[in-house]
């Protein structure tokens, strides 16, 4: 991450809203906010299929389901926060992973610009692709700075979004044992 390349940007933004970047109280603001864009955007080096590389043979025919996990992003729209939690769940085909790897990799999408429609999706498809799981399914529910503090100004609303995939989604018992699990 180029930091002295967000500085200067970060300046040129100051000078361009009528701020003086140079005035006491937003003197160190450029380095602050290139040292925030290198934290928020810290999944850009990431591979999170590395995050599920420890796996473990287990004979279990179950869901696994991991709830609220807190994650924080940037919409890629306006560079604006959205945050919320996170519910995933797999059905394993003789391997599972440390829950620690759920959380871990709901954060390296996170943590990048991104869209929650496809954080939900890059989620799922990771567990299906690299855990060859049975099935999974995301769950998450945002607030988006971006409609809570500008635009429509709707202040309390939420976004859900969901990624159903394999016998999550074709089975229809699995899918509603899985959907009352995230949702209960």
């Amino acid at each position: 991450m180029d930091l002295k390349r967000i500085e200067t940007a970060v300046r040129e933004i100051l000078h361009a809203v009528g701020e003086d970047p140079d005035r006491e109280g937003i003197r160190d603001t450029p380095g602050r906010v290139a040292r925030m864009y290198e934290e928020v955007f810290s999944g850009m080096n990431v591979n999170p299929a590395t995050l599920l590389e420890a796996q473990f043979t287990e004979v279990y025919d179950e869901l696994v389901v991991l709830k609220d996990i807190p994650f924080n992003s940037m919409c890629e729209h306006h560079l604006m926060p959205f945050e919320g939690k996170a519910a995933v769940a797999y059905l394993p085909d003789g391997k599972v992973v440390g829950i620690s790897k759920l959380a871990r990799v709901v954060d390296a999408f996170a943590r990048r610009p991104q869209v929650q429609e496809r954080l939900t999706s890059q989620v799922a498809d990771l567990l299906m692709e690299h855990l060859k799981a049975k099935g999974a399914a995301v769950v998450i529910q945002a607030v988006h700075t971006c409609m809570t503090c500008r635009g429509v100004r709707k202040a309390g609303s939420s976004m859900i979004t969901s990624a159903i995939r394999g016998q999550c989604r074709s089975d229809s018992r699995t899918r509603s044992e899985v959907m009352s699990l995230l949702h209960g």
